[in-house]
């Protein structure tokens, strides 16, 4: 059975996510900001309850959680720790409820970290940080139940073969519970499922195979090899994406998303597996309600 992800945002729904800017709390005192953050956190938590119930009552199986739930928890001057803020339990406790809810009612929920997270820069800099985001992340995956954050491999830095070593190297040396959750994606610019297929073999890291993105970077496998190799690498139900490029298949440019999801664009192989599909499509709550009736999916979920 195919289980449809809703990715981070609404289109339609009044169901909204707060952010701030670190330019805006650093006109304030330490103390007012972590009141304003504690708010904009405990907000952020009863939305995130509000898309799960969202979700529930329309059959959509899988929620992707926004990195910026926690805005700002990991800036090098205005970021914080989560016992920090005011009423940090009652906060704390409202994530767990999430994470209850989504168990109860057979929801998969997942991250997907921004680009600027890459394990495998040789800038140590860039590396240290990106490994104090995933912390981050795996803190409120622990909460909430979610199984998967998501990363691209970055770039090439003039030498792919050395940099997927490292890779390799350092996703050997992460913590569990982030590890334990790690998956890599094909980009479409530099990483296709070929490169990342035997990283993933090697670590144990499974392949979170985006469609578009190989249809953008192919790299001589077909869909259904691909497909076939990537579940092989999950221990668990795989998490895949796919999305329409704006201007047809036929575009220069197949990069950017559509609003929707053209049916024509999920691959015929993917109906019958037990599999997630989060949709990466600007229409949001509305290309994933679609793409069901499009695809007559069955979104009972067990």
């Amino acid at each position: 059975m195919v289980r449809l992800g809703l990715c981070c945002l609404f289109r339609e729904a009044p169901i909204k996510f707060r952010r701030t800017t670190a330019a805006f709390l650093s006109r304030m005192t330490r103390r007012d900001q972590l009141d304003r953050l504690a708010d904009i956190a405990m907000h952020n938590a009863r939305s995130l309850k509000a898309a799960l119930v969202f979700c529930r009552d329309r059959g959509i199986g899988a929620f992707r959680i926004n990195s910026q739930i926690l805005p700002l928890k990991t800036h090098p001057e205005v970021g914080y720790a989560v016992t920090d803020l005011p009423d940090a339990e009652a906060i704390i406790r409202s994530f767990v409820q999430c994470g209850a809810f989504a168990r109860e009612n057979h929801l998969r929920t997942s991250f997907h970290p921004d680009q600027f997270i890459v394990l495998a820069s040789p800038d140590q800099g860039v590396y240290r940080r990106s490994l104090a985001d995933l912390e981050y992340h795996a803190e409120v995956a622990g909460w909430v139940g979610a199984d998967v954050i998501n990363v691209h491999g970055g770039g090439a830095y003039n030498d792919k073969p050395a940099t997927l070593a490292r890779l390799s190297r350092r996703i050997e040396k992460l913590p569990a519970v982030i590890r334990t959750r790690l998956t890599l994606e094909n980009d479409d610019r530099v990483y296709t499922p070929g490169d990342l297929l035997p990283v993933c073999e090697r670590t144990g890291v499974p392949l979170a195979y985006d469609v578009h993105h190989h249809r953008c970077l192919p790299d001589g496998l077909s869909e259904a090899v691909v497909t076939e190799k990537a579940i092989a690498t999950w221990g668990r139900e795989p998490l895949f994406h796919v999305s329409s490029p704006l201007g047809g298949r036929g575009a220069p440019n197949c990069r950017p998303h559509h609003d929707y999801i053209d049916p024509g664009d999920f691959p015929s192989g993917w109906r019958t597996l037990d599999i997630t599909v989060d949709v990466e499509a600007k229409a949001k709550e509305l290309a994933v309600l679609k793409l069901s009736d499009d695809l007559q999916l069955n979104t009972k979920y067990p």
